[in-house]
């Protein structure tokens, strides 16, 4: 029976008000208590409910020699140690977790709830708050942090009793007062300090003692700190309330800083977003100019910005440098833009950051207090991180992990501590997880009870096909010729295509989805890790699947000759027209006839049917049979391509952008060693599959928004700005084309008209600009913004969302389950699941968002490691592979940005370098570097030497360039290039630029490098990948370099230009 309290709730307003809330609070006898050892489970309901919160069937484990119960104070200040799954039976009490809640803010919060939800942890949450025997009110007088500690005490000494005191309870608490008067007042319950938890329950758990001994310590110099009388470095933030007041009147701007990573010391821009952006007026981001200015902020914190007056605003800074985050010079700066500084940051967006420790040498400079290191950050927009530790000598060649505490306004740097080691400095494994940790993608593996969702299939016990699941579903096995076609090395096949010719002589089109939400259950352990990582990160080496590989390369993959569950939409096609007269989605059976990789299919599709031997399915049949199938095949394929054309050209029609994006396959030596890189001829059937793809995608946008217009799942990319295209206008100009970019279609025909006969890189280049000035596609949920702005600028499509690779993108298995909503409520039957509402599908969408832009670079920073591995070592003055042609596609005021057809590779290169000498070229166009001077105008740089020599570079000129790695103790390793001749490098017995497709294909490319409709042309594949998934579900291959087979996405890497469809 429930029982009645009042709760009294003290809530500040933004304008500093205490308002005073009664708030009703109902205990009730039954709260699960989530024990194996509990003696009456039903009564607690510790069982899962269909549908429930993730993690409400976890039970704590009942071989484990205690129970310890953290108090709110513990789980605020050490609760990346109780996040090590060594300590296991946990109890986190409901009071403890709202302290957090209410003291540590969202970022904190959720990684509490996550860890509660993580089945590889054995910890769970009790609301002592609701149980009628652990209730206690705040008494007169009481302190809150005396009330918490006596409410968690008192759940304590209720737990043990419930279990029928079978395992002892250890309650773990900072309150010295709370220790001498619990510590012995209930037998069987143990009331001691964490510090004497350790050291006496974990004497040996190093890593658990290193953590708390630098949390310790970072907190005492935290305190030591705010007591020491110095002078501020820094003006004080403003007051949340004066910040949300002044934003609401318009006094304030709010949004993100984004340092800039090559001039970090100096510049950082802030994006505005909500009302600030609409009611600025402003057209372009603020500058925040110098460390002062940004006070304290953190590159990717959400902060308030007061705008300076207009005499002093700065321009942002056009001169080429080096990632030197200690380089403090000005340079040339661009016309004056609107500059700002921080006032107060909204929200903290502080996370791992990887440093290393200064050398031998540096640290004796620092200073005489050896135990204050000042560490650097591995990404260059962080500010050097100050720790306390006495590890700094033995952790030198070390990347490090550490987390930041605080940065208060009398420190030029922020403090922190150190978390753990990830590997040596320059070490392959090492660097990779740096890659991992600076992008925060989690690559644990898959947990015992993920595992144990799984469904079985093995020799002795195949999966097959249920009767419930035939008679529910459409069975296309005997009716539809159904194939995919991939790249060779395929695992995890997403897609599948049918078409045939119906009764009436029209067509039908079927694209077949891979059903992977009949496997994954809504809020399953497996869906929860599952929407965590949200997708499948892809590296140069590797990659780390975002489902168990038996789902992802067995049951939910659609390969030959087996039977599958899949998702379909089913077009039929006017015959000659290919207008589409209906369309159907449901769930059906499949068994897929062929599974064809790009090469055969295109040898098809030209009319090459030698290409019968690379087709297994065909080999062992009789040659009549075999005529008979491969004359089928031959027209399906032939069909798909015509609709392909036809859905294409009508995109086209309303504006559909074709941008640039280069494939480069690593050709490899007997040794399994880099030997080249070698761009990569597009075909079009990767056409074909892609229109297919983007055509399924549309109508299923378009029927989860009709079902459901306030709660859809779709996917928007928004106009671009037009000061972002300025550079491309100026560049076109200068080679004598005009470039219209009002709207997509006249940028798609400017783009097709901007062609140069004798250097077609040029229109090449002209495209990645455009790409460069759009911004990313982004999921949202419909109820969030007007129907207007759902439109998709790259695709010329009013909806679209994505449903065609739900193996790999969390965002398809939402919009499957909403489909499947959508076809229950056509039918009028009961939607059993749970869709996510507007708000928290929003946020589920902002999540993804985030994931997505951490896997683009982390498989950019991957991808670049590999490239200086491949040239790293070399000598630039003999090696061949190092010299190369090089296009210039921008100038700047002390150097030029080329491009390297040949390897795909985007970069500066300087005409003058820190001694103050220009480049000059003599009468065999040779460079060489002497003393002089540079002039630039828009379209030319001209170095002029005191000599009186003279050299101009242009936009688009060709060059010869040496390509070479600049190592760096504390950063990623870079490409550098160097201009050694003005004049074009011709490779032995080549052209110039190879006449390839590749320079103006009819690949679809959705806006950007990576067609991510069509699955196999987003993967990191390679020929000979056949190996089985290792410890992490990672994909290996025998060598470092064996899956670098075919890396995509190594040309036109800059940091802005990650954009994607």
């Amino acid at each position: 029976m429930l029982q009645k309290r009042e709760k009294v709730l003290l809530l500040r307003t933004f304008r500093g008000r205490t308002l005073r809330l009664v708030r009703e609070h109902y205990l009730r006898p039954g709260v699960p208590c989530r024990s194996a050892l509990c003696p009456r489970p039903a009564a607690c309901r510790n069982g899962a409910r269909p549908g429930g919160r993730p993690g409400e069937g976890k039970l704590l484990s009942t071989d484990v020699t205690h129970y310890v119960i953290p108090d709110w104070k513990v789980v605020l200040d050490y609760l990346e140690i109780l996040e090590f799954p060594e300590l296991r039976g946990i109890i986190f009490m409901q009071t403890a977790c709202q302290a957090v809640q209410h003291q540590r803010g969202r970022r904190q919060y959720n990684r509490l709830r996550n860890l509660l939800k993580d089945a590889r942890h054995d910890c769970i949450l009790f609301a002592n708050e609701f149980q009628q025997h652990c209730y206690l009110p705040r008494e007169r007088g009481e302190s809150m942090e005396k009330w918490q500690t006596r409410s968690i005490y008192n759940a304590a000494v209720w737990y043990f009793h419930h279990i029928q005191d079978r395992m002892p309870v250890v309650m773990v608490t900072e309150d010295a007062e709370a220790i001498e008067q619990y510590g012995s007042e209930t037998e069987g319950v143990f009331v001691i300090s964490f510090k004497n938890y350790l050291d006496n329950f974990w004497p040996d758990f190093k890593a658990a003692h290193e953590l708390w001994e630098s949390i310790l310590q970072s907190r005492r110099e935290r305190e030591n700190e705010s007591q020491e009388s110095r002078g501020r470095e820094y003006p004080e933030h403003l007051p949340l309330e004066v910040l949300e007041a002044g934003i609401k009147s318009g006094r304030y701007l709010q949004g993100i800083l984004n340092v800039n990573k090559h001039r970090a010391q100096i510049e950082a821009f802030v994006r505005l977003q909500g009302a600030s952006s609409k009611d600025s007026g402003l057209a372009s981001d603020i500058l925040i100019h110098g460390m002062k200015a940004r006070n304290r902020s953190i590159h990717g914190d959400v902060v308030a910005v007061e705008l300076l007056p207009r005499k002093d605003w700065k321009g942002r800074t056009t001169a080429l440098c080096e990632n030197d985050s200690e380089d403090k010079a000005p340079g040339e700066a661009s016309e004056p833009m609107p500059t700002g500084r921080v006032v107060g940051i909204l929200q903290k967006n502080w996370r791992d950051y990887v440093v290393t420790f200064p050398s031998k040498e540096e640290v004796q400079s620092q200073g005489k207090n050896a135990q204050k290191i000042l560490v650097t950050p591995w990404d260059y927009r962080i500010p050097k991180i100050r720790i306390s530790t006495q590890q700094a000598e033995a952790l030198q060649d070390f990347r490090v992990v550490v987390r930041i505490d605080s940065w208060e306004s009398t420190s030029v740097y922020p403090n922190g501590h150190f978390v753990r080691v990830l590997g040596r400095i320059g070490d392959l494994e090492g660097e990779i997880a740096t890659i991992l940790v600076e992008n925060s993608i989690s690559v644990v593996p898959f947990s015992e009870a993920q595992m144990c969702e799984m469904p079985v299939n093995t020799p002795g016990n195949p999966w097959k096909v249920s009767a419930e699941e035939e008679r529910d579903r459409r069975d296309l096995r005997k009716s539809h010729l159904v194939f995919s076609i991939d790249p060779k090395g395929c695992e995890d096949v997403d897609d599948t295509l049918s078409v045939r010719t119906l009764k009436n002589g029209n067509l039908e089109l079927g694209v077949h989805i891979a059903d992977v939400t009949h496997f994954v259950a809504p809020n399953s352990y497996t869906d929860v890790e599952a929407r965590t990582r949200a997708t499948t990160y892809y590296l140069a080496d590797r990659r780390y699947d975002m489902l168990p590989s038996v789902l992802s390369a067995d049951l939910c993959s659609l390969l030959g000759g087996v039977d599958r569950y899949a998702v379909s939409v089913l077009w039929e096609l006017d015959k000659t027209s290919y207008e589409i007269k209906k369309v159907w989605y449901g769930r059906t059976i499949i068994r897929s006839a062929y599974k064809l990789f790009y090469e055969a299919a295109q040898e098809l599709l030209d009319g090459n049917v030698s290409t019968v031997a690379d087709i297994p399915e065909l080999k062992d049949l009789d040659e009549k049979s075999r005529q008979a199938k491969l004359e089928e095949l031959v027209w399906a394929i032939g069909t798909l391509t015509d609709i392909a054309r036809h859905v294409r050209a009508k995109r086209d029609r309303c504006g559909a952008l074709e941008l640039e994006g280069v494939e480069v396959r690593v050709q490899l030596d007997e040794k399994k060693n880099i030997h080249d890189l070698i761009p990569k001829q597009p075909l079009e059937v990767h056409e074909t599959v892609a229109e297919c793809m983007i055509l399924a995608n549309h109508w299923v946008a378009k029927k989860i928004w009709e079902s459901f217009p306030h709660q859809a799942l779709l996917r928007r990319h928004p106009s671009p700005h037009q000061e972002f295209f300025a550079e491309l206008r100026e560049c076109a100009k200068a080679r004598g084309f005009f470039i219209d970019t009002r709207s997509n279609k006249t940028l798609a025909d400017s783009l097709d008209n901007a062609n140069d006969p004798n250097d077609p890189i040029v229109n090449r280049l002209l495209r990645s600009m455009a790409t460069q000035a759009m911004s990313n596609a982004l999921y949202f949920s419909t109820g969030t913004c007007a129907e207007e702005e759902f439109h998709h600028y790259g695709l010329a499509l009013d909806k679209y969302t994505h449903f065609t690779s739900p193996i790999r993108r969390y965002s398809d298995i939402v919009v499957h389950r909403l489909l499947m909503a959508a076809i229950l409520k056509d039918k009028k039957m009961e939607i059993k699941e749970n869709l996510f509402n507007n708000k928290d599908l929003e946020e589920l969408c902002r999540h993804i968002n985030n994931r997505n832009r951490a896997a683009q670079h982390s498989q950019k920073q991957s991808t670049e490691l590999f490239q200086c591995m491949y040239f790293k070592d070399k000598d630039p003055e003999t090696k061949e592979r190092c010299i190369s042609d090089g296009v210039i596609y921008s100038i700047r005021t002390n150097g030029v940005l080329v491009f390297i057809p040949r390897y795909g590779i985007k970069g500066a290169a300087y005409l003058k370098n820190k001694d103050g000498l220009v480049v000059s070229c003599g009468p065999d166009s040779r460079s060489v570097w002497k003393p002089g001077s540079l002039h630039r105008s828009q379209d030319k740089i001209t170095s002029t030497t005191t000599e009186g020599e003279c050299v101009t570079f242009h936009l688009f000129d060709h060059v010869t360039v040496k390509i070479s790695v600049q190592a760096f103790r504390c950063h990623s390793d870079t490409i550098r290039l160097e201009i050694i001749s003005n004049k074009p490098y011709m490779m032995p017995n080549t052209e110039l630029c190879p006449q390839s497709s590749l320079l103006k294909s009819e690949l679809v490319k959705e806006v950007t490098r990576s067609v991510e409709e069509a699955q196999l042309a987003q993967e990191v594949k390679v020929n000979v990948l056949q190996q089985e998934y290792q410890e992490y579900c990672q994909t290996k291959g025998r060598s470092l370099y064996l899956l670098l087979e075919e890396i995509r996405d190594l040309a036109l890497l800059d940091v802005s230009g990650n954009y994607g469809i």
